[in-house]
């Protein structure tokens, strides 16, 4: 779980987690708000970034740190403000397995009475430059709740460096290079309009994103 200010939604998420899984990461990317304070009783790891260094860092050293624990089958990825259902995870733990995935990304549901058209029109020009520039089609390229097998994981913190959100752009680029298997599967949208503990600078990190995918076609 990578976080970064994530206020009073970081205990919640955590403990949600802890109910599913063997063992909680949470990456703290320099936040200043104290909400680490909250999980501090909490039988979970933690790495600290005494600044912030942006969003796929956290990713990265979180799945190192996820890739020392002996027998780990699957590295799952959380986001900290609440809009990823923990109780999801034995679902998606199956499709997964059932799959034999590499990678499996949640794909949200952008109808128009839970999700602002901007956040829509942004998810449906992101899926379809990638279907133009990769020549592959999914109906969500952006979600942060993702399930890794220990072999991706290994190829991402080796080849992808850290970022901000574009890293998880380059963690769907990097699978699509090297042959992985990727597989899409619903989840639940939970979404908060006007969310304080979403970082997500809309010009800025949609440039990185877009950046990353025209750099894909560029290198190949």
């Amino acid at each position: 779980i990578p976080c970064f200010n994530a206020g009073y939604r970081l205990k919640g998420a955590v403990e949600n987690a802890l109910a599913q899984v063997e063992h909680v990461i949470v990456v703290d990317d320099g936040s200043t708000d104290g909400c680490m304070d909250a999980v501090a009783g909490l039988p979970v790891k933690t790495i600290v970034f005494q600044k912030n260094r942006g969003k796929g860092h956290a990713l990265i050293e979180g799945i190192r740190k996820a890739l020392e624990s002996e027998g780990t089958e699957v590295v799952a990825l959380m986001d900290a403000d609440g809009q990823h259902d923990a109780a999801e995870l034995p679902g998606l733990y199956q499709s997964f397995q059932s799959e034999k995935a590499d990678l499996l990304i949640g794909a949200r549901t952008f109808d128009r009475e839970r999700v602002p058209w901007r956040s829509r029109f942004g998810n449906k020009v992101t899926i379809w430059v990638m279907g133009i520039l990769c020549g592959r089609h999914l109906p969500d390229t952006q979600c942060g709740f993702r399930l890794l097998s220990p072999r991706f994981a290994r190829q991402f913190i080796d080849k992808v460096p850290g970022g901000r959100y574009e890293t998880e752009m380059r963690m769907l680029l990097l699978a699509i290079r090297e042959g992985f298997h990727i597989v899409s599967t619903p989840i639940a949208t939970l979404y908060e309009p006007g969310n304080v503990s979403s970082h997500f600078r809309k010009v800025r990190d949609s440039f990185r994103i877009y950046w990353g995918l025209l750099q894909n076609v560029l290198l190949r």
